[in-house]
């Protein structure tokens, strides 16, 4: 019940209310209601548009926030972002980042990620030139947690290692699947208003880890004084 009064009963009202007071209004949705399929396979460089329809439901959130993207788009002011692992230039607890480096294994699957330094204000001057409809929020290209882990060892810790497993393995100690996907951005880069620079997903989790890096030291935490929660235990 309350992932169903967040995910839907919640971003309706918002909508909902919004439309009722013609308002434009911009939903933070996202891009894991897919995964990799014949059509759109691993590797392949298709991706899925604003045009397909979902087809992940193996976690119960996925499921409801596919539910959701149909419904708001009835909405005409609303414009549906698809977020996929949020990346920031800190190690706050919901940065994907923070996230899987606290994992003994992962698996080694490309995907299409956002780096929120650079999306955040793209998602400013989207609203503020009245876009509307879904959009596939992610920097263009895909990039693997292989790579993201190497980054973070490279400019964040360089005594960090990790092993890979297999989504087979991996299904067996994780409660709920995991989406894996490419999304095609070329409509976001179209309508993307004038004067807005957004990187390939690979420049941009460099960058991304240079800021950090900057951040943490200036913070304390570097070289060797990293908070413990932080930490892989």
């Amino acid at each position: 019940p309350e992932t169903i009064r967040t995910n839907v009963i919640g971003t309706l009202n918002v909508a909902d209310l919004c439309n009722m007071k013609n308002i434009h209004c911009t939903i933070y949705a996202t891009g894991c209601i897919f995964k990799y399929d014949d059509e759109h396979a691993l590797g392949s460089g298709v991706g899925f548009t604003e045009e397909s329809f979902p087809n992940f439901a193996e976690s119960f959130y996925s499921e409801t926030k596919g539910y959701m993207e149909q419904m708001l788009k009835c909405y005409p002011k609303c414009m549906i972002l698809r977020v996929r692992m949020p990346i920031s230039d800190d190690l706050i607890h919901r940065n994907f980042v923070t996230k899987i480096v606290k994992y003994e294994r992962v698996v080694n699957i490309p995907n299409s990620m956002t780096v929120l330094t650079e999306m955040l204000p793209a998602s400013l001057a989207m609203a503020k030139a009245g876009l509307t409809g879904v959009y596939n929020f992610t920097n263009p290209g895909v990039i693997s947690h292989n790579q993201v882990l190497d980054l973070y060892k490279k400019y964040i810790d360089p005594t960090y290692t990790y092993k890979n497993f297999t989504v087979e393995e991996q299904a067996k100690v994780i409660k709920a699947g995991r989406s894996n996907n490419e999304l095609d951005t070329t409509k976001l880069m179209r309508d993307m208003p004038e004067g807005v620079v957004i990187n390939d997903i690979q420049t941009a989790v460099d960058l991304c880890f240079q800021r950090m890096k900057v951040n943490l030291t200036e913070m304390g935490w570097l070289p060797d004084n990293m908070p413990k929660e932080f930490l892989r235990n």
